[in-house]
């Protein structure tokens, strides 16, 4: 470790598994494998069925690991087909930029409801909306939702750069609309980024303090709230947290919501970080060579913002000015918040 980055290991990481999750990683592998065989050419009812099967052995996984939360293992049936279609969207070659962000948005509001709101509760709070009826009197609507102030009013949304800043925006605002007091979360950057130079097996995961934008005094006692569009080994967030413990912060709890979750990821970060609870949207079996998922969505980060140049990477302030002035005005209050942490104003 240099004093300028934080350097995570891919043996680091497998130290955290224990002899069952590595069985049950070989199951799903091989079940894969046979899977692919009826990729070339395609063979539907043969894929179908292998895809069932690794779907029913990871709910059975899931069952042993109640830290992870997968949304069509821990919702009603109903639900199921909202998520297939969402993630099957987005999993599509052929979706484009605009429909990504869409979707996203939409996996998002979900995996907030799983994390927040789909908890029976008696307690409530009222939203009293002023509307544009003014005839005979100026009229207003009563709206219940649900009390989630002392879940949701401790919490600091932190970004890994560079996919999940957008979603870290929206689920800062989910946290916002539901809350009494229209808490806006402070804001925590951390620029990390793996070496695709190297395999699965010998990944290194680089904390570059230099660029990252945080107040530690801000992270203490608090509830961190990562939202990374693509969990597939866990090693970013595990270098993150394991880095602010180091520092001294005692997290209140940590949750990572993904849209697409590797199981070896959601396996390696519960093991290896107490209190910290996965909520995903979707599991995909296994990862390849260089450590992607499969069958995986492609590069999230570029989906949802457009590809840098090698030469001219863009900052976060670039990044924020190329969402454009529709995004901009949804997420003004969390687009304030981050310009506040990168500038230092006030």
């Amino acid at each position: 470790m240099s004093n300028d980055n934080v350097i995570l290991k891919a043996e680091d990481l497998d130290g955290y598994l224990t002899d069952e999750d590595q069985k049950d990683l070989q199951g799903l592998q091989m079940l894969y494998t046979e899977a692919m065989m009826h990729f070339d050419p395609v063979n539907k009812d043969a894929i179908v069925q292998k895809f069932d099967e690794m779907g029913h052995r990871m709910q059975e996984i899931c069952a042993k690991h109640p830290n992870i939360k997968v949304y069509s293992f821990e919702t009603e049936e109903g639900s199921h087909a909202e998520a297939s279609r969402v993630i099957a969207k987005l999993r599509d070659i052929k979706t484009d930029h605009s429909e990504f962000l869409y979707y996203s948005q939409r996996a998002y509001e979900m995996l907030f409801r799983l994390a927040y709101t789909d908890v029976h509760s008696d307690k409530k709070n009222h939203i009293i909306v002023k509307t544009p009826v003014t005839s005979p009197v100026q009229n207003y609507a009563v709206h219940k939702i649900p009390d989630i102030d002392d879940k949701i009013e401790n919490s600091v949304m932190c970004v890994m750069l560079r996919g999940a800043l957008l979603p870290s925006m929206i689920m800062s605002k989910e946290i916002e609309e539901y809350s009494s007091s229209d808490y806006v979360t402070p804001f925590a950057l951390f620029k990390i980024n793996r070496d695709d130079s190297r395999h699965e097996n010998d990944m290194q995961y680089i904390l570059n303090l230099k660029k990252s934008y945080f107040n530690l005094e801000e992270l203490d006692g608090k509830n961190l709230i990562f939202a990374d569009p693509m969990n597939a080994t866990g090693g970013s967030l595990v270098t993150v947290v394991k880095y602010l413990l180091a520092q001294g912060i005692k997290p209140k709890s940590i949750q990572f919501f993904n849209v697409i979750s590797a199981l070896k990821g959601s396996l390696r970060v519960t093991r290896a970080l107490e209190n910290c609870t996965c909520y995903t949207l979707w599991m995909d079996p296994v990862l390849n060579g260089s450590a992607y998922i499969m069958p995986g969505l492609g590069d999230a980060g570029d989906r949802l913002n457009g590809t840098d140049t090698h030469d001219s990477p863009r900052n976060i302030i670039q990044l924020i000015a190329d969402y454009g002035s529709n995004i901009a005005g949804l997420y003004r209050s969390q687009l304030r918040k981050i310009e506040q942490t990168v500038l230092g104003t006030m």
